[in-house]
């Protein structure tokens, strides 16, 4: 099976967004529900743009949502934002399993050869 151009951005996307140490620490705050931007922010010794700029790799990586209400951005987790990654992994696992399951088959009737 091989994969559209376009899921394999997103893939890339999601993948890179994740990449970050600080963008996982973020996802994991957000695992106990919505945060502000200076909610995100406290944790780090880094400048509010930064921080945005994580977020945005995040909202581009398709992780998170955001919505603002007058001055406050409000973020939280994307729902099935890990579905892909998730669907991706499995089709791997099935097929490596179905590679090795035919290895085993391989592996059984040689021995059967052996005297």
């Amino acid at each position: 099976m091989i994969q559209d151009a376009g899921d394999a951005g997103a893939l890339d996307r999601l993948f890179h967004a994740l990449a970050d140490g600080t963008r996982r620490a973020m996802i994991d705050r957000l695992g106990t529900g919505p945060a502000s931007v200076k909610e995100l922010a406290a944790p780090f010794a880094m400048a509010l743009p930064s921080v945005m700029k994580h977020l945005a790799v995040l909202e581009s990586g398709g992780l998170v949502e955001s919505a603002k209400l007058g001055r406050v951005r409000t973020y939280r987790l994307a729902p099935d934002a890990l579905a892909r990654i998730d669907r991706w992994v499995e089709l791997r696992k099935a097929r490596w399993s179905r590679s090795f399951d035919r290895l085993d088959a391989f592996l059984a009737e040689e021995e059967a050869k052996l005297p």
